[in-house]
């Protein structure tokens, strides 16, 4: 199926998620996120782009990007290209270290921006990892690295000293405003195929709807590890193995207390739940 046309935005800037393959970790240690971030530094002086915010997590990264030069795809390209020479050459490997094609969202409205860079900058923390760490928000705050932060302060005020301070106010009220932050969330969701290719890959089991006939233990891990994939629903679990969204909601509270399920707390298959 062809590749479809990325949306063109009037402003320019982007929300922009690069992402491991298969969902895999792209950052092992201190020095691949250094690493990284001096790429990120390489390819803004060659293709001069501006960057508002970034956020380095474990398997992807977000970026919020002025391409105004319109040459976003072959910057990406670039960043992609660097690192993953770096880092299969560290871990003594071959093949794609991302995704084949990025995932981008136009930024039309400043109060749109102005959200989208604190739920960016709240990542970390929101997956229980140092709040702020490899994250833009302290060139916000203290020095610049890699970001443009000018025309993101004026949002927040003419006086520079003032609008940091109301930069870091703004953040600290993120938690009044989830509900508008899980607009971002829909970048990160994959497609049924794509989950269950990692999903087959994860459990070496070529026909997903043969977990329906597991017995309780392996049913139990089989979608524990699945629902450990990042951007996965319990509906989407449910249409790819055909077991009941009860039942898989069964197995992640249980999960979440380390325990096993009972006989009697996972239906049967082919048992109506209630």
């Amino acid at each position: 199926m062809p590749r479809s046309n990325r949306t063109k935005s009037f402003t320019k800037v982007y929300h922009v998620i690069i992402r491991g393959i298969n969902k895999q970790d792209i950052f092992l240690d201190k020095q691949d996120f250094l690493k990284f971030i001096q790429e990120i530094k390489n390819t803004k002086e060659k293709y001069k782009y501006e960057l508002y915010a970034y956020a380095l997590m474990n398997d992807h990264v977000h970026f919020v990007f002025f391409d105004k030069n319109e040459n976003m795809s072959v910057a990406m390209q670039s960043l992609n290209v660097r690192y993953s020479a770096y880092y299969n050459k560290k871990y003594e490997r071959t093949g794609h270290v991302f995704e084949n094609r990025f995932k981008s969202k136009t930024i039309e409205e400043t109060g749109y921006l102005k959200n989208l860079i604190r739920y960016i900058h709240k990542n970390p923390e929101n997956a229980g990892l140092e709040p702020y760490i490899w994250t833009s928000y302290y060139e916000y705050i203290g020095k610049e690295h890699l970001i443009d932060s000018e025309i993101v302060l004026n949002l927040f005020g003419n006086d520079f000293i003032q609008s940091i301070s109301n930069f870091k106010e703004f953040h600290k009220d993120y938690y009044k405003y989830q509900d508008i932050d899980r607009d971002f969330e829909l970048l990160t969701k994959m497609k049924d195929e794509e989950v269950i290719s990692i999903a087959k890959e994860l459990l070496k089991e070529k026909n997903l709807l043969k977990i329906q006939g597991y017995n309780k233990e392996e049913k139990y891990k089989a979608i524990n590890k699945i629902l450990k994939i990042e951007g996965i629903s319990k509906e989407q679990i449910s249409r790819i193995t055909g077991i009941n969204r009860k039942t898989i909601s069964t197995i992640e509270k249980s999960s979440q207390k380390g325990q096993i399920p009972q006989k009697g707390q996972i239906p049967q298959k082919g048992q109506i739940p209630h």
